[in-house]
Formats: C-alpha cells, sequence, structure tokens
C-alpha cells in the first residue's frame, strides 16, 4: 500500500498506540517482572518513534524534491550543487511557471518552444544554467532573460529556429552562449548584438550566415567569425547619410522660401514708400493753384 506523505505519520502513530496497549496486555497476561515489561514498552516504543521520524524526513525530502509539469528534480552537493530541473522531451509550449526558487540548473531541450517571453526567469536567481536547445524558438522577447545578469553562467541555444537577436532581451547577461545549428540573417542588428555576448568557441564557426542584408555583403554562407570583417552596417549608414540629406535639404528650402518672401515683401514696402514720395509735390502744386482760382474768383 503506497502511502501519502501525511498518511504514513498519522498511521505510525496508531500502530505505536495498539503496539503500547498490546504490550501492556502481555505484561499482565504473561505477568512479566515490571522493570522488564518497563524496559520492553519503552524500547518498542522508541523504535517507532524512530520509525516515524525516519518516514516524516522522506516524506518531506519527497516533497522538497518534487516538480510539477512531469518534470524531475534533484539535489547535488558540493560548491556547485543545488537544485536541478529537468524538463527535456516534454513536448512543452511554454515554460513552466512553477520553477522552483532554488534551482541552479535548468534543462526545458527537446521541447516545442516557440517564444521566451518577458521576466520568464526573473524568480530564479540562483540559476546557473539554462539549456533551451533544440526548441522552435524564433523570438526572445525584450527582458527574457531578465534577471539572471548576476547568476547566468552558461545559456545554450543552440538548434533553434532564430534568425537574429535583440539586445534588450539580455539586459547585462554575459554568460556563455552556445548559439549554433539557427538559421541566422546576419545584418547591422545581428553584428551589434553578439559582441555584447561571451560565444562558446564552437559558435564562433557555427553561426553561419543563412541570409544576409545587404545580399550582395557576401556574408551568405559565412561563418559570423569571417562576417565580422565586413560591414553590415553599410545600408543603415546610408539610409542615415540620406535622412540627414533630406532633412538638410527641407531646412536649406524653408530658409531660401523666407529670405525671398522677406525681400519680395521690403520690395513692396520699398515700391510703396516711393510712390507716396513721388505723390507730394503734384499734391502739392494741385493745392496751390486752387487756392489761386478761388481768390480770383473773389477778385
Amino acid at each position: 500500500m503506497l502511502l501519502t506523505p501525511h498518511a504514513a505519520p498519522r498511521q505510525t502513530w496508531m500502530r505505536l498506540l495498539l503496539t503500547h496497549s498490546a504490550l501492556k496486555g502481555v505484561c499482565t497476561h504473561f505477568t512479566m517482572p515490571l522493570p522488564s515489561c518497563w524496559l520492553l514498552r519503552h524500547s518498542v516504543v522508541m523504535c517507532l518513534l524512530l520509525h516515524s521520524l525516519v518516514l516524516m524526513t522522506l516524506c518531506f525530502h519527497h516533497a522538497a524534491t518534487s516538480c510539477s509539469n512531469r518534470c524531475y528534480c534533484s539535489e547535488s552537493e558540493g560548491p556547485s550543487g543545488g537544485k536541478t530541473m529537468r524538463c527535456s522531451n516534454l513536448r512543452l509550449t511554454e515554460i513552466p511557471r512553477d520553477i522552483p526558487n532554488d534551482t541552479r540548473r535548468l534543462y526545458l531541450d527537446y521541447n516545442l518552444l516557440t517564444s521566451v517571453p518577458a521576466n520568464a526567469f526573473q524568480d530564479l536567481p540562483l540559476l546557473a544554467e539554462l539549456d533551451l536547445s533544440h526548441n522552435k524558438l524564433a523570438l526572445l522577447e525584450p527582458g527574457a532573460f531578465r534577471g539572471l545578469a548576476a547568476s547566468l553562467l552558461f545559456l545554450d541555444l543552440s538548434s533553434n529556429q532564430l534568425a537574429t537577436l535583440d539586445p534588450e532581451a539580455f539586459e547585462g547577461v554575459r554568460a556563455r552562449s552556445n548559439l549554433t545549428g539557427n538559421p541566422w540573417h546576419c545584418d547591422c542588428r545581428l553584428q551589434t548584438a553578439l559582441p555584447r555576448l561571451d560565444l562558446e568557441p564552437v559558435s564562433l564557426t557555427g553561426i553561419v550566415c543563412q541570409t544576409s542584408e545587404p545580399e550582395d555583403s557576401g556574408a551568405q554562407g559565412v561563418p559570423f567569425l569571417l562576417a565580422k570583417d565586413l560591414d553590415l552596417c553599410v545600408v543603415l549608414k546610408k539610409t542615415t547619410d540620406v535622412a540627414m540629406l533630406v532633412t538638410m535639404f527641407g531646412w536649406f528650402t524653408m530658409v531660401i522660401s523666407y529670405l525671398v518672401y522677406y525681400v519680395r515683401h521690403n520690395q513692396e514696402d520699398a515700391r510703396r514708400h516711393l510712390e507716396y514720395l513721388k505723390s507730394l509735390p503734384s499734391r502739392q502744386g494741385k493745392s496751390e493753384e486752387s487756392s489761386t482760382t478761388t481768390i480770383s474768383t473773389v477778385v
């Protein structure tokens, strides 16, 4: 009969009471000497107590090392010990949410994971080794490895569907990383992100550019170690230069338009002022002629 962690100690205590009563009856029936009967009864009681203590210890140990989602947890001794949680080859489609906080090694390889969401491991301050290899990962969201910068020592992302990396997914993580076996799209973004990681030696030749941007960069089919000598940010630089030229041309056009408007406006004001000045003598002559005519009429 399989006992649950709570049923085992309870049945042991019931057995202890029954045994104590039975021994009392034996002592009475056989009229054993009192010291001998007392020693017998207490020896059996101590044995049963020890048995109960062992069962409780085993039950608590089982509860502490049990894992959900069909995963398996184990404890290892030594300086590099700690809890190991293995969830390999379980066809998981998402990362388990109830991972023990004291986990140091987490194996999620050979599953069906397609992405790592933000804050997926932020409650694992002791995590030193993380294996996400042989999944279908195509996306590492910003903040995917948040909270692991101080503890993570090894990260395995090999044999997935990663084409590019978002630097914001790592947030300071400098773990030794394995990125081989992914269909990398070598562009300026990847060329900027990879130097921030501590790559495994095998990754230096195992990261192969399946596609590249620009397409004529010569990086396609070349290990990224060699593609690092290529300037994959030339398109971005050209785009930036064109944007700056367009912006400068726009400002220059606005300045020229304002100057033209200002000059024309001043010319119009000057013309009106000159016409006004030219009209002043003629108005004065007409005024004198009208005065002379009036005087003659009076005379």
